[in-house]
């Protein structure tokens, strides 16, 4: 929310309060804490202080290298939940020294400093480098004294940006990567991927300097990102308090790292989720025949398949939700679940957190109290999506307990995954939640109760790491709750490209996985997207087949008969599928660090500047580079950092394999069956045994490729096994002179090394020597 009218004059309404200057440092010891009383004009003498308005803020520090802040205006405000669960180091305590000239305030490398005489001016330092600083109005209580906010009051702060200094992150965003000049509202809608809406809205944005800042409010944060003050970020909330966090760097990796400890790490996910996801689509017509006839149609083109799914109309219309078969096309899905089991397959459900009044469950909702209440004690209704729809009000326990007792007959049936759809719309009048819960908080905050309470029952039923959701909203914490997709696209070039932008934004917030639909969802694609995005699709960290009112099955894309989009399909599932053990590595580096499995050029590279605002690529895991092919004649432009990198497709590491040498713009084109696929120098790449499905032992028969590494090379690699925990053999790998050595005390089978063309291979625990 923007409270200025241009760089001199407040907006007409407004009434601004600004920390002006300090006027005391107070520090509690035992508490970790240093509060700075600032009074919002120069306290010349004693009489200044009476009717004198005054801010407090305080700082602390959960734990090394992130700095808590709380400005307040009025502390006793009431303060209803809910709020983000924030983890800090039990028993950690910064170190805080106030003297007559400042207040000091250190944890892990980052430092406060808050200046004492003169203007209002904090500085953030890491390691003796200022990252940002809080200057004159930056601190504000703001209260609107008339127009349509009368009554209002909010509190921001301002945090500087560098000149040339980038910022991203803050949720799924699809328009611009960078979002330096734009307004952003926290605030999860159903809007699709071609608007300024998102399903998932994480209040945490990173910059190219290395710092991080999260805003710790459930409810609408607005941010100006350089477009109010154009040297500055500025983050608003509604009320009478703002609390927010400064996370240390110095790369965006640590950025992410921190944040996850504070917010939780993405849980690991099962083996057979990376495969591929085949849907029913939304509104297209089918049955078991066309269910059976999409598996057959998949197992008889050598098409690898994990998970089939069934979207909305596995339920009777009007009917969304009462958990029930659709008897009339499904009449007997016990046998049908099965049957599907029996072809080695997954099953996932469409389900979303809403109760249509035809629906029987919705009567019995309402007399339990298990609806969303209005504050005249009736149940809140609308007719957007389901007609008379209800929300199910997961702050009662009971009414919690009784959503999972009807997954939990779909589970008992064979149901594996579900996927967790809407849960954006939320309303924040007139209604009354069971526990008490601010109205506005609980918008945004919805969406982490409903793929929590889900998620965690599927751990419950399946054990941890072979639980896995598809889940559309999101806020802070979501990504504990992996896998999330990209929404409502468009079937066109130009939905890929904001579908990636998305995609890269929420990997700048912290989660670990994420996917799309494969062809768009919304109206058919031609041939030719759809080809194109199966690329991209396939090499995502999850993918999946799915639209809106047609089928997404390969050969509808051939014609009368099979042609390149089954065979381009073919190669980069067996291609994704080969690639088990280095992304199955890639995931459990999200679970341990936070990192995500697609990762944006500039968390990779943050000093090569070339990569801070590229958002047509990107790198899977820490060695793959792919530039998806967003035009129909095939041209696709790419950066590529520094060094010789190795074409992928080519066949990496062989004799004749064709390398591109960076730091440079390149530009090609490609057949659908191709796209920049380039190995990083000083890789070794561990490619699996099997391209028939993800889920085998990925350590069994691994090639281990050694791509353009340099002489003195000394490393492990870690390829999981596939177990439970995150169990891996290690590789140890040594490049020197015309010579690469690799040992393993641990490998479970056979195994090879690749390197200039040549292998050597070897059974088990043991040394590969292989002159190149």
């Amino acid at each position: 929310m923007k409270f200025t009218d241009g760089y001199w004059q407040t907006r007409r309404g407004i009434a601004p309060l600004y920390a002006v200057e300090v006027d005391d440092v107070r520090v509690d010891e035992a508490a970790g804490t240093m509060t700075v009383y600032a009074p919002t004009a120069r306290i010349r003498h004693r009489g200044d202080t009476l009717n004198r308005p005054m801010l407090t803020v305080t700082y602390s520090s959960p734990a090394p290298g992130v700095v808590r802040v709380r400005v307040e205006h009025f502390a006793g405000a009431a303060r209803r939940g809910p709020e983000f669960a924030v983890r800090g180091e039990p028993g950690f305590l910064p170190v805080v020294k106030v003297d007559e000239t400042e207040g000091v305030l250190e944890t892990g490398g980052l430092t406060v400093r808050v200046h004492r005489g003169g203007d209002w001016h904090v500085d953030v330092e890491h390691d003796g480098r200022v990252l940002t600083s809080s200057l004159p109005k930056s601190v504000g209580a703001m209260t609107a004294t008339s127009g349509p906010l009368e009554g209002g009051a909010w509190v921001h702060e301002q945090l500087t940006l560098e000149p040339g200094e980038h910022v991203y992150g803050l949720g799924e965003r699809f328009g611009p990567f960078v979002k330096n000049g734009q307004s952003v509202d926290v605030w999860n809608e159903d809007g699709g991927t071609s608007s300024e809406q998102a399903y998932k809205n994480v209040p945490l944005y990173l910059t190219s300097k290395g710092y991080g800042v999260f805003v710790a409010h459930p409810e609408r944060v607005s941010l100006e990102v350089a477009s109010e003050v154009n040297t500055r970020v500025q983050f608003s909330v509604e009320g009478q308090s703002l609390e927010y966090y400064v996370i240390a760097g110095p790369t965006p990796k640590d950025v992410l790292r921190r944040y996850t400890a504070l917010t939780g790490r993405p849980a690991r996910v099962p083996a057979w989720s990376y495969g591929t996801w085949l849907s029913t689509s939304f509104t297209t017509d089918y049955d078991e025949a066309t269910v059976t006839s999409f598996v057959d149609g998949m197992a008889e083109r050598g098409l690898p398949l994990s998970v089939f799914h069934f979207d909305c109309f596995w339920m009777r219309e009007y009917q969304w939700c009462d958990f029930e078969w659709d008897p009339r096309v499904f009449p007997d899905p016990e046998g049908m679940l099965a049957r599907l089991h029996d072809r080695g397959l997954k099953v996932s459900v469409w389900i979303n957190p809403y109760i249509g009044q035809r629906s029987p469950l919705f009567d019995e909702g309402r007399a339990k109290g298990y609806l969303l209440r209005t504050t005249d004690g009736g149940v809140w209704q609308w007719d957007l999506w389901q007609a008379g729809m209800a929300l199910v009000d997961f702050t009662n326990p009971e009414a919690a307990d009784w959503y999972l007792g009807h997954l939990e007959r779909l589970l008992d049936q064979g149901v594996d995954a579900f996927k967790t759809d809407f849960g954006e719309r939320v309303p924040t009048e007139d209604v009354v939640w069971h526990d008490g819960s601010d109205p506005r908080k609980m918008h945004n905050y919805y969406a982490e109760l409903y793929n929590e309470l889900v998620f965690r029952l599927l751990e419950r039923r399946r054990g941890r790491g072979d639980a896995v959701v598809f889940a559309r909203s999101a806020t802070a914490g979501g990504q504990q709750f992996p896998v999330h997709w990209g929404g409502d696209c468009d079937s066109t070039y130009a939905s890929m490209g904001e579908s990636l932008r998305g995609g890269l934004s929420l990997a700048l917030s912290g989660f670990g996985y994420w996917s799309h639909d494969i062809g768009g969802f919304e109206g058919t694609p031609d041939a030719g997207v759809f080809k194109r995005w199966l690329a991209f699709g396939l090499l995502s960290s999850h993918s999946r087949f799915h639209g809106s009112s047609s089928y997404r099955v390969p050969w509808a894309f051939d014609g009368d008969t099979d042609g390149e989009a089954v065979d381009v399909a073919r190669r980069f599932t067996h291609l994704k599928m080969s690639l088990m053990p280095y992304l199955a590595a890639a995931g459990e580096e999200a679970h341990a660090a936070g990192t995500p499995i697609m990762r944006p050029m500039v968390l990779e590279f943050p000093a090569d500047r070339a990569t801070f605002g590229v958002d047509t690529q990107y790198m899977l895991g820490g060695s793959l580079l792919v530039a998806p092919v967003f035009r129909a004649d095939g041209t696709v432009e790419y950066y590529v950092p520094e060094g010789t990198w190795t074409r992928l497709l080519d066949g990496a590491d062989g004799a004749h394999a064709e390398t591109v040498t960076g730091p440079r713009w390149v530009t090609e084109t490609h057949g659908f069956d191709s796209l920049p696929v380039l190995v990083r120098p000083g890789t070794v790449l561990p490619v699996g045994a099997r391209t028939d499905r993800p889920d085998y032992a990925w350590a069994e028969g691994v090639e281990l490729r050694c791509v353009e590494l340099p002489d003195g090379y000394d490393a492990v690699t870690s390829v999981p096994t596939g177990g439970p925990d995150g169990e891996a053999a290690h590789f140890r790998v040594r490049r020197a002179a015309d010579e690469v050595v690799v040992t393993t005390d641990d490998a479970p089978g056979a195994w090879t090394v690749r390197a200039g063309g040549r292998t050597a291979t070897a059974a088990g625990p043991g040394t590969a020597t292989l002159a190149v």
